[in-house]
């Protein structure tokens, strides 16, 4: 599908992208929701952490997070609360290690893993009565969610409608090479503090099969990777592991109405991220790229305290539900 669009207009006072970043991740105001909170056992031996939000609707919206997110960081909990409010029941799930509780088995999760959001929606959806499903996806978890639906292609669950991704990294090689570069510092460094973090507390666990000693001159994702996603999740490098793990390839074999939307300044991303010609022979894909908005950022001030992402989630789930 060409890209459409785009509707979105950035605040007068957000002057560049990186405002526009970071202002909604540290000066949005928290979301008081009450989950309920679900332990998902899984066949490996570890555990998933789910939160639910029940209306008592008859529909589901499935939400992905982003790397080192997890289902209760703001971006996450305000679709929640949008969603809410048009009378449907909401999953936020945690990915290995995001829970605030360390995963038991020595694996992490990593930026393609489709198994364990396959795994979730076997186990903790599959059995239930809604008559409609829908996934959204953040960043990582937008990557996560189209490798998902290009590999199962037309092997669906049949009540998953569409599926929403915001600001996707399509293209892992790409991005980690951009996000090493001077000007993404900044988010490269929290990005590996948390990575750093949890490779420590998992050694404490593993101390015979996880080496700490390359950690303090770590400083990228192509070292993190090479030496820790790759192995650890089973594959030979990191070059294949961000190959494989890349959603630009599956794109093409998506089956189910797709919205991505992904602001043209994203600072995160590289043109490789912008799956133009992929989704250009698929009628079901829709491509938005807003010229501003920075990476799941997208704010607006108005009588309403949503964000426009979340009114253009609800616009185009609408459509399908």
């Amino acid at each position: 599908m060409p890209q459409i669009a785009s509707t979105y207009k950035r605040p007068i006072l957000f002057a560049n992208k990186h405002i526009e970043t970071i202002y909604p991740a540290l000066f949005r105001p928290q979301v008081l929701l009450k989950p309920d909170t679900q332990r998902l056992e899984l066949p490996d031996g570890d555990f998933l952490d789910l939160d639910w939000y029940k209306n008592g609707s008859d529909k589901l919206i499935i939400l992905s997070h982003g790397l080192e997110g997890d289902a209760r960081r703001p971006y996450v909990l305000w679709m929640v609360k949008r969603l809410l409010t048009e009378g449907w029941d909401v999953l936020a799930w945690n990915y290995r290690s995001c829970s605030g509780e360390m995963n038991r088995l020595l694996r992490f999760y990593h930026s393609g893993d489709s198994q364990d959001l396959r795994t979730m929606l076997n186990l903790a959806v599959k059995a239930t009565s809604y008559k409609q499903l829908a996934l959204v996806g953040f960043s990582v978890g937008g990557n996560i969610t189209l490798k998902y639906l290009g590999e199962q292609g037309n092997d669906l669950d049949n009540r998953l409608v569409c599926a929403v991704t915001f600001s996707v990294p399509c293209d892992l090689a790409s991005g980690a090479v951009h996000l090493a570069k001077f000007e993404s510092k900044v988010y490269m460094n929290r990005f590996m503090t948390s990575l750093k973090n949890k490779v420590r507390e998992k050694a404490r666990l593993y101390p015979d099969e996880l080496s700490v000693k390359e950690l303090d001159g770590m400083k990228t994702f192509a070292e993190f990777d090479e030496i820790y996603t790759a192995p650890l999740h089973g594959f030979k490098n990191a070059a294949e592991y961000w190959k494989i793990s890349s959603s630009r390839f599956y794109i093409p074999d998506i089956k189910l109405p797709v919205l991505l939307v992904t602001a043209g300044n994203d600072p995160f991303l590289t043109k490789a991220c912008y799956p133009i010609s992929e989704g250009q022979k698929l009628n079901n894909f829709f491509l938005e790229i807003p010229a501003h908005g920075g990476h799941c950022g997208f704010a607006q001030f108005n009588n309403s305290p949503f964000y426009w992402s979340e009114d253009r989630c609800v616009e185009f789930i609408q459509q399908y539900l």
